[in-house]
């Protein structure tokens, strides 16, 4: 049977010794030696190196004089935030109320109270060493956020459902304690919204199927967040209802003669609102007017017989100038022998470019009297013509 115990404690180590259960002393580093006949003692260890004193029964251990006598005791206010720090590092957060309890030989752990009453966004630097240290809160529940804002963006950051500031380009942390955040990122580059597919009746009663594009941004998030929830959505249903609109009341032949009057009466219809709202419209466009199979077939039908009249009209006003022209032209010959000798020479002139070789009995004005015989013949192959 052993008599006696051995206790040693290291230098980063607290060791409660208890007698039939109860506490009656705190053990520093050493070792230690206990007449034990009746094994009545009994130990727990406890580590110097935690962010605290950690221990199941800790609010028991405090009322006792013994451990109180061996510890510091502060309380987190009700605004505040505790971080903790284990030789300069971030060991812990605790949260607002709780109590932060340390041994008094442990100087190398600190703790440092945030006031959160108003001021709830993280330091850049806090951030920075909060991030590193990879410590989030106690448990399942968050003690922190980060937002990062791409460029070209803004965030909007709201407290209890309302919105408390916008946050431009840059990374940004908030304490969550004590209130509910929530964050939102909004694109300030030009984005295109496609309503597509749209089965709309012209005021003529020919269904039509439409897609229609736009372009558009914010320009104005403060006031188009306050206003409405889902920006794309409202958008989308403006911009279907002003297309709808813009087709009922127009027929088919309008619509095909100018598409880009949907257009127009679309942006001048919702552009001015959605300005009112905090949307920018840079630009407005049908894509396609998509006609049913039949009446396809039946406006190309039109279409050819269109265009079969326009031929065959400037056909005939061809045809009359041509006649007029030659009208005219007798009429000038026939008081000018002088101006009918020269275009008898252009035709024999175009004659003669057609004639490889050519021989003339009579001279010219035999020639012009109608005593010439022209036999004209394409070239052989030895380039040689005869007449």
């Amino acid at each position: 049977m052993k008599f006696w115990i051995t206790i040693s404690v290291a230098d980063d180590e607290r060791v409660l010794l208890y007698r039939d259960r109860q506490l009656v002393r705190v053990l520093h580093s050493g070792r230690y030696r206990l007449f034990d006949p009746g094994q009545r003692y009994s130990t727990e260890t406890l580590s110097l190196r935690e962010a605290g004193v950690k221990h199941g029964n800790l609010e028991v251990l405090l009322t006792l004089d013994i451990f109180r006598a061996e510890v510091q005791v502060e309380t987190i206010g009700q605004e505040e935030v505790g971080i903790v720090r284990l030789d300069g590092q971030i060991k812990a957060i605790l949260e607002p109320g709780s109590q932060f309890v340390r041994w008094n030989s442990n100087q190398n752990l600190t703790l440092e109270c945030i006031d959160i009453s108003s001021h709830y966004r993280i330091a850049p630097a806090l951030l920075a060493q909060l991030e590193r240290a990879g410590v989030n809160g106690i448990g399942n529940r968050k003690a922190w956020m980060q937002l990062t804002v791409p460029e070209q963006t803004l965030g909007q950051l709201f407290v209890d459902g309302r919105l408390a500031e916008t946050l431009p380009s840059g990374r940004y942390g908030f304490w969550l304690y004590n209130r509910e955040l929530n964050t939102q990122v909004s694109d300030l580059k030009w984005q295109s919204v496609e309503i597509s597919g749209q089965e709309i009746l012209t005021r003529d009663r020919v269904s039509l199927r439409l897609n229609l594009n736009a372009v558009y941004r914010f320009s104005d998030v403060v006031k188009l967040l306050s206003q409405v929830k889902s920006p794309g959505d409202y958008i989308y249903r403006r911009l279907q209802l002003a297309l709808r609109e813009a087709v009922g009341t127009r027929t088919l032949d309008e619509l095909l003669a100018d598409k880009n009057a949907i257009a127009k009466t679309i942006t001048k219809s919702v552009g001015e609102h959605l300005s009112e709202m905090g949307f920018e419209l840079e630009q407005v466009g049908v894509k396609d007017i998509i006609l049913p199979g039949d009446m396809k077939d039946i406006l190309n039908q039109v279409v050819q017989a269109q265009k079969t009249a326009e031929a065959n009209l400037i056909r005939r006003r061809e045809e009359t100038a041509a006649t007029r022209s030659l009208h005219n032209t007798a009429k000038m010959i026939e008081g000018n022998p002088v101006l009918l000798r020269l275009k008898e020479l252009e035709a024999l002139e175009k004659v003669a470019d057609r004639i490889g070789h050519l021989t003339v009995y009579g001279g010219l004005e035999g020639v012009m009297n109608g005593l010439v015989s022209l036999t004209g013949a394409v070239k052989s192959s030895n380039g040689q013509t005869t007449s």
